[in-house]
């Protein structure tokens, strides 16, 4: 009898969908330790905008992976997959359960699939490929990716071009398909027994009414001044990943001229239900967990039935 797999509970849903709260409650109720899959708190000093939990909680409820670089640097999902499975392996070392919580949804991605190590675009290699296409048809270069890669065509429609093209640019570039080399990636998942958790809204009016409260409450408790004292502190740049976080790239618009002040409110509200969209997206066509409606008044419990049931 082979030996069972450790379980992890990965806790994902859209910005404003109370994944916090829930987290706290099986906290409160399961031997487990909390992981954050968050992009934006890696970043120490950025604790506003990213709504990063207080000290006072972070005492009570300590997370792993959070204030780990400053945001003059970058991070990367292969080194969120490091040091995800670093924490995860302690955890679970020490007899309790990793419960990953968050809202970026290539993290857990990466964590659950692996990650492929593919070339970065190339820009000769890709006008080749549509000067092919523009002569041949993209049938004829689905046919020459059939070729040298099967599984990639089967699932590629033959107008896909944008896939098409991707797939047989990497056999040219590494002549190795794409499918093996997504294959290799899932091989390196972790051994874990995943039970993966979505929070969605059953009504999305609610969770974009909560997320202007949320982006309102960011602004009352300083945000600007935040952003302000950050670009005084660090050699910041409006290019830099912890920049591009969603609120203080609309607050750095204001502070730079780039827009005026007026809209700063509504820019950054926008922004961020834009953003809630694309976690959404990633949940349902994607990630595909077990789903719950992050507006029920039962949520807690339902969701902590779940665990349970796993935990025991």
């Amino acid at each position: 009898m082979s030996t069972p797999l450790p379980p992890a509970i990965l806790l994902m849903g859209p910005t404003a969908s109370g994944k916090t709260a829930v987290a706290m409650e099986l906290s409160r109720c399961f031997p487990v330790e909390l992981v954050s899959v968050d992009s934006a708190q890696v970043f120490r000093d950025m604790d506003i905008g990213t709504a990063k939990p207080d000290e006072a909680t972070l005492r009570q409820y300590p997370h792993h992976l959070i204030d780990l670089i400053s945001p003059e640097e970058s991070y990367s999902a292969a080194r969120f997959c490091s040091d995800a499975l670093a924490a995860m392996d302690d955890i679970s070392a020490r007899g309790k359960v990793p419960l990953l919580v968050g809202g970026t949804m290539l993290y857990f991605k990466a964590l659950r699939q692996g990650l492929a190590e593919l070339p970065q675009s190339c820009a000769p290699t890709r006008a080749s490929i549509d000067a092919q296409a523009a002569a041949e048809g993209w049938p004829a270069v689905h046919a020459e990716l059939a070729r040298v890669d099967p599984p990639s065509a089967a699932r590629l429609h033959p107008t896909d071009s944008q896939r098409v093209q991707r797939a047989l640019e990497v056999y040219r570039l590494t002549g190795r398909p794409l499918s093996a080399l997504l294959a290799a990636a899932s091989e390196q998942a972790p051994h874990y027994d995943f039970l993966a958790i979505g929070l969605l809204p059953s009504d999305r009016s609610v969770l974009h009414a909560r997320i202007a409260e949320r982006f309102d409450a960011m602004l009352k408790a300083g945000l600007e001044d935040e952003l302000s004292e950050l670009r005084q502190k660090y050699r910041l740049t409006a290019k830099l990943p912890s920049m591009r976080c969603v609120g203080y790239r609309q607050v750095w618009e204001v502070l730079d001229g780039g827009a005026p002040r007026s809209e700063m409110r509504e820019r950054g509200i926008y922004a961020t239900r834009q953003l809630a969209k694309r976690q959404i997206t990633w949940l349902a066509n994607t990630l595909k967990p077990e789903t719950f409606d992050c507006l029920a008044p039962d949520l807690l419990a339902q969701v902590g039935a779940r665990v349970r049931g796993l935990l025991g």
